[in-house]
């Protein structure tokens, strides 16, 4: 099982990105952890006080806030990638709706690159190869080959979980989910 990666917040709480356990131990340590919610992902022991003897001791929660000179921003236009388009469409081939695995499954552009689409969120979606292939080039006015759902552009919150969703815990999917576009599939 893959280990649990800390949503990083900015300190309005907008969602920012996936840090592994030692960034966030870095960011305890130079003070930038503001604020925290969730359980608790692991405990980090660090070395003994010279002073009290004692051994410092970590609780990572599962969400951190982060402050610092300048707040993190936002992403507003996630990058498109195979894998989250596939996520965002569920495996599934927009066209004849059934699932595929990752191998089997192409992006196609709705209204094809060489006639003027581009490649981006709004205008792809997951399909089998065998659909892929046989709507071509056409537009799809030209072919009857109607699509089961729209493309969309997933938010900053959405594509977070998208990317990430094979280790997303309960409560970081708890505080992202509100945060999703109306139009997402993951509601």
């Amino acid at each position: 099982m893959s280990e649990a990666r800390i949503l990083r917040l900015n300190l309005a709480g907008q969602p920012i990105e996936w840090i592994h356990w030692q960034e966030a131990v870095c960011l305890y340590a130079r003070d930038l952890v503001k604020w925290s919610l969730g359980g608790v992902v692991r405990q980090v022991r660090g070395g003994r006080s010279r002073f009290t003897g004692l051994v410092s001791r970590v609780q990572l929660p599962s969400i951190i806030a982060c402050g610092g000179a300048h707040m993190a921003p936002m992403r507003l236009v996630p990058p498109l990638t195979n894998r989250a388009l596939f996520r965002r469409d569920d495996y599934r081939c927009l066209y004849c709706g059934k699932h595929f695995n990752f191998l089997n499954l192409s992006r196609d552009h709705v209204h094809p690159t060489s006639r003027g689409g581009r490649d981006r969120w709004e205008n792809v979606v997951a399909a089998c190869k065998r659909c892929n292939q046989h709507k071509g080039n056409f537009l799809l006015s030209e072919i009857d080959m109607p699509l089961i759902a729209l493309p969309y552009r997933p938010n900053n919150a959405e594509y977070l979980a998208l990317v990430n969703s094979e280790r997303i815990r309960g409560d970081q999917m708890e505080y992202l989910r509100p945060q999703f576009s109306s139009n997402s599939r993951w509601l």
